[in-house]
């Protein structure tokens, strides 16, 4: 059975797709999956930087437990291009409103492509402490999701390094994996009485004095020293970055960031979206943490996925609108005299 699409009108020299997707990770994959599977042409455009490359494996992703995340992007890579669908690697650096209503998509190397529409699934950056080591352990045992990193971890020395007001809550919540927990209060303030008996009471101690480096040992990480030269045991550390979404391209379309505060403090930005994953710029969808900073890989394929079942509902209606108006013109036409 011949299925009749329409694709953006491209330009000279240029390609036109449904929809083009800026970003190749689990949000972006899953819904570039979903819309080949419902047969839109769609580009994946991937600049091959993703958040969790420096972690060994996925968790808590229901069938693929333990699959380590370049395991994860090959095999939805397959899965896409199974259906049709089309990847690239480069970065995006602009991308702008054209006169039909669609997008043009202009890429670092100069090149361009066209879309009917758009999902943006650059995911976000972690800004890291300025403590040195911090950076090289990230992913290994600098850590920040106990649901992502907990278990391997469990029953081992760890270090709760304090950066914000959740850092009470962090030292509570990873004392689920271990009795070892040790809260290093670095550049916050003194805790309260309330704080200091809840910690306390689950036997976390805390330790005063700003942390300035991390001692690792045949590459490992065995403690960190603070500045009165005390070396604290652990064997993993948890920080808190500042998430900031990846919005080059939404910004270049005029939409902005949203500030996510906890406990009155800034923790990171996001691109603001219904629950579809729509934003305020028709055409224009996000999924993943560029739209949620909490969210894990499960929870970013099932967000790409919604997203792209809503666009190609979206361009269903626009390719109705589209032939009724085809219709009634030829209707007209021949009802000439």
């Amino acid at each position: 059975m011949n299925v009749e699409r329409e694709t953006a009108a491209p330009e000279e020299g240029e390609r036109g797709y449904d929809v083009v997707v800026v970003g190749g990770g689990a949000a972006g994959l899953s819904g570039a999956l979903t819309l080949a599977r419902a047969r839109r042409s769609v580009l994946v455009i991937d600049a091959g930087r993703p958040r969790n490359a420096p972690a060994s494996h996925i968790h808590n992703y229901l069938g693929r437990e333990g699959t380590a995340p370049s395991q994860l992007l090959a095999t939805g890579r397959e899965e896409v291009t199974g259906y049709g669908g089309e990847i690239v690697e480069g970065n995006v650096v602009a991308a702008e409103r054209r006169q039909d209503g669609g997008f043009r998509v202009t890429l670092e190397d100069g090149s361009a492509v066209v879309a009917r529409r758009l999902l943006v699934t650059t995911g976000l950056v972690d800004e890291l402490p300025q403590v040195r080591g911090v950076a090289e352990r990230w992913g290994r045992e600098v850590l920040h999701c106990p649901y992502c990193h907990g278990w391997e971890v469990r029953d081992q020395p760890v270090g709760i390094l304090a950066t914000g007001p959740n850092a009470v809550h962090q030292a509570l919540l990873w004392r689920q994996w271990s009795t070892e927990v040790t809260l290093l209060l670095h550049t916050e303030p003194k805790l309260g009485d309330e704080e200091y008996e809840q910690l306390a009471a689950r036997d976390i101690a805390v330790v005063d004095g700003r942390v300035t480096a991390l001692a690792v040992t045949d590459d490992r990480l065995t403690g960190v020293t603070v500045d009165d030269g005390r070396v604290i045991p652990c064997r993993a550390l948890v920080v808190s970055p500042r998430f900031t979404a990846r919005a080059d391209v939404l910004t270049s379309l005029g939409l902005g960031t949203t500030e996510q505060e906890m406990a009155g403090q800034v923790i990171g930005s996001y691109v603001a979206s219904d629950p579809s994953g729509a934003t305020e710029l028709p055409g224009v969808w996000v999924a993943g943490n560029v739209a949620n900073l909490m969210e894990q890989v499960i929870g970013a394929a099932g967000a790409g996925l919604r997203a792209a079942a809503a666009i190609n509902a979206d361009l269903v209606a626009e390719d109705t609108r589209r032939a009724v108006t085809a219709r009634r013109t030829s209707f007209s036409a021949r009802m000439e005299p």
